[in-house]
């Protein structure tokens, strides 16, 4: 009888100890899962800047003439891809053009060249001549040599005045953003080659 009574606790004491063990493996691992899922839902946090710099400091306006050159013995526009429709579209729909245009100080090709628009736009409206212009502005001399703008939006070319926005940078212009403004100088009808005038605010 108390060998009876004797297995019995026996067991019941390790069914005890097996539903304990489950238990706190349960708890333990919706501790585990409650921590990765708080980690995952956290994708996002503010941090300091790691350098002084990167906090914008100082606004620069830098002004320039963009050079986009089509016809010539070394174009710096491109043409490099077309639609089926592009020829008869009144806006030249689905033309994508690649350039390296020249950057300087005066609207004459001979002025001091500062730098270099490079990137590609292309022929984003059906309706109306607007350009879809994703380039970099890349400094070359001056405070500013070394350093890059990223330069991205629609450009209306029929415009007076056109508004694209400055997305970003490098070197001086780490964290950059702001503005820029178009303006045509001069435009060969002919050729099809265009001196734009740029404005260019930057916060950096």
């Amino acid at each position: 009888k108390h060998r009876h009574i004797f297995t019995h606790t026996l067991e019941t004491t390790t069914t005890i100890f097996v539903m304990a063990r489950l238990l706190f493996l349960s708890l333990f691992s919706a501790l585990i899962l409650a921590t990765v899922v708080t980690k995952s839902e956290a994708f996002s946090k503010t941090v300091k800047a790691p350098y002084r710099m990167h906090r914008p400091k100082k606004l620069t306006h830098i002004h320039f003439y963009f050079h986009d050159i089509v016809s010539a013995d070394k174009p710096t526009a491109v043409i490099v891809a077309t639609a089926p429709t592009t020829n008869s579209s009144a806006s030249a729909f689905g033309l994508v053009v690649v350039i390296d245009d020249p950057l300087t100080v005066g609207p004459e090709i001979t002025s001091e060249e500062v730098g270099r628009a490079q990137g590609m736009y292309s022929s984003a409206d059906q309706k109306t001549f607007g350009l879809l212009m994703n380039l970099n502005l890349v400094f070359t001399k001056g405070e500013f040599s070394g350093s890059t703008v990223a330069m991205y939006g629609r450009n209306p070319v029929m415009s007076k005045v056109r508004e694209m926005s400055i997305i970003g940078g490098t070197g001086a212009f780490r964290f950059g953003r702001g503005y820029a403004e178009a303006r045509t100088f001069v435009f060969d009808t002919t050729n099809g080659n265009a001196v734009v005038e740029y404005n260019v605010y930057i916060w950096h």
